[in-house]
């Protein structure tokens, strides 16, 4: 798949993966719109592009500004920031000098982030097998960490007969330092990318990163298939 990071969180939403509230914008009205609608006093406006790095990403207009993800506290930022992306050309590490036109943003609702994490499924051709790839280096490319801190990547591959179980969710749970209500959070998280990963036929399901919120809550905050 090539889909969007919200067209992405929209369909693991579907199979039960908490995901933080929000709504895709195509104008400046529209994304103040769905500022109103969330509510609060916090929202990230996100640009969407089929390409990572987004938030470390500059834009050819305004290289000194801003990324392509944006953290505001009023209307008003959310409107100059959905301003400043719509129409404007991302350049990250993945698009390469030429970049990518944002045409739509999301706008999505404040998190209080206590813990950044890192969590995908894919398909391991050499064992033929549905492998959770999960670090507690959340926010960072997995190549990056695979590198530089190997041990700090978890693995768990699971039995394409028998499919996942509680057991392969809790390794994961626990080899990511979680505890208490967090490990049942993180069971039913995972457990829902499962599906997803298995019924939409898709060869990678990655979220980076899943954060622990202050409240202890485990939240897919990015995503991508």
């Amino acid at each position: 798949m090539n889909i969007h990071e919200y067209q992405a969180k929209s369909l693991l939403e579907r199979f039960g993966v908490a995901v933080p509230r929000g709504h895709v914008a195509f104008s400046i009205e529209e994304a103040a719109n769905a500022a109103r609608e969330l509510g609060g006093s916090v929202w990230v406006v996100k640009s969407q592009i089929h390409a990572g790095g987004r938030g470390a990403g500059k834009f050819k207009e305004d290289p000194n500004g801003g990324g392509g993800v944006r953290v505001v506290k009023s209307m008003e930022e959310v409107r100059t920031n959905a301003d400043a992306m719509l129409g404007a050309t991302l350049v990250t590490k993945q698009t390469g000098p030429a970049g990518k036109e944002v045409r739509r943003i999301y706008i999505e609702e404040g998190c209080d982030i206590d813990r950044e994490l890192y969590l995908a499924m894919l398909l391991d051709r050499n064992t033929s097998r549905v492998t959770i790839v999960a670090s507690t280096e959340g926010g960072k490319e997995i190549e990056e960490v695979a590198a530089k801190t190997p041990e700090k990547i978890v693995r768990v591959g699971i039995d394409p007969v028998t499919g996942i179980s509680g057991f392969h969710a809790r390794k994961v749970a626990f080899g990511l330092g979680l505890e208490g209500k967090q490990v049942s959070a993180a069971v039913r998280l995972l457990m829902g990318m499962y599906r997803a990963f298995i019924e939409l036929d898709a060869s990678l399901v990655e979220v980076n990163p899943m954060v622990i919120t202050g409240a202890g809550d485990v939240i897919a905050l990015d995503a991508k298939m």
